[in-house]
């Protein structure tokens, strides 16, 4: 099976690349945002079905290990797992799985309710606390400040990376404070 792919990126499809390696054309799924020309190296996941042999491709091991943990839940297959790993970065679904916030991970299309459910259930026991970082300590105010952003107007899945990294770095404040320095940090 094929482990990770070096090479020029040829063409950008939908969902897809062509990765040039050594004069052969590899078709990567990918949620990562590559260039047309340049050099990419990615860690790949073979799936092999009885009628398909489909190569996933990440920037990084992080990236790949998410996949396959998304992948084993039962209900997600790889092209909801990529619409999950192109809506939302690795921490912050590290972190909502942690928060069991259902709302940010749902807004990956093609993810409901229930399956944003699933999801969290599934993998809140399997995430190291390295995946999760301190926002397994700040869940009531991230979860309240996403809330507040959202009721203010904003998308969730826009603002779920800053908030998360908001909380982090002001552990000790509540909602409220963490609300004006999101605030201050949208009006830059």
């Amino acid at each position: 099976m094929i482990g990770k792919l070096q090479g020029i990126i040829e063409h950008i499809g939908d969902g897809f690349v062509i990765v040039m390696v050594g004069g052969v054309g590899y078709k990567v799924y990918t949620p990562e945002f590559l260039t047309a020309g340049a050099g990419a190296t990615l860690w790949i996941e073979t799936i092999a079905r009885e009628d398909s042999l489909r190569l996933f491709g990440f920037s990084s091991l992080a990236g790949l290990e998410l996949f396959n943990r998304l992948t084993g839940v039962s209900g997600v297959g790889p092209k909801v797992a990529l619409a999950i790993l192109a809506t939302l970065k690795p921490d912050v679904l590290m972190s909502a799985i942690a928060t069991g916030d259902i709302k940010t991970i749902s807004s990956a299309p093609g993810v409901g309710k229930k399956m944003a459910e699933k999801i969290i259930v599934e993998l809140k026991g399997k995430a190291a606390p390295s995946d999760i970082g301190a926002a397994g300590g700040a869940a009531a105010p991230l979860h309240d400040l996403l809330s507040a952003l959202e009721s203010l107007g904003y998308r969730r899945a826009d603002c779920a990376e800053m908030a998360q990294r908001l909380s982090r770095e002001n552990l000790g404040a509540d909602a409220g404070e963490l609300v004006k320095l999101a605030l201050k940090e949208i009006a830059k």
